[in-house]
């Protein structure tokens, strides 16, 4: 399911590109909807951003160590799950805790960008619970990955 999610996400990079790229004429040729073209860019880019970050972290292209857990060594690939885990989840946690009400507060007011008259600033507020949830669910999946992992290798 997480990478149905990236792949739909990756798509996004599309439409954005477009949108940052049409702002200049819009601006200057029609000299209408390039705020419009840029909130709506805006809300692109959270999303997408939400689902990059833990999509480098499935695909193992971010900043990590030389070594991916999966060829590390069984007594450090155990630990590395878990040492995510207790790096991101207190993080996530937190994030969730002070994100999702404001969240909900903002879906309910429909709250708009502060420039102009574009719906949607919600979706960014949508898009960063989305990270902190995407970022958990992955460590979280990671340590049970190695759990199950090793009780196939005790059977």
């Amino acid at each position: 399911m997480m990478r149905r999610l990236i792949v739909i996400a990756s798509l996004l990079v599309l439409p954005l590109a477009f949108l940052l790229f049409a702002q200049w004429p819009l601006r200057d040729w029609l000299q209408a909807y390039s705020r419009q073209a840029n909130d709506v860019a805006q809300i692109l880019f959270g999303v997408y951003g939400a689902v990059a970050i833990t999509a480098a972290s499935v695909s193992n292209t971010n900043l990590a160590l030389a070594k991916p857990a999966q060829t590390a060594t069984k007594t450090i690939a155990p630990w590395r799950a878990w040492a995510l885990l207790a790096c991101v989840a207190p993080w996530a946690l937190f994030l969730l805790w002070t994100a999702v009400p404001q969240m909900l507060a903002s879906i309910a007011a429909r709250e708009i960008f502060s420039e102009g008259l574009t719906p949607g600033y919600f979706m960014l507020r949508i898009a960063l619970v989305l990270l902190a949830l995407l970022v958990l669910v992955h460590a979280v999946a990671q340590v049970w990955s190695g759990l199950r992992a090793r009780r196939r290798s005790h059977a």
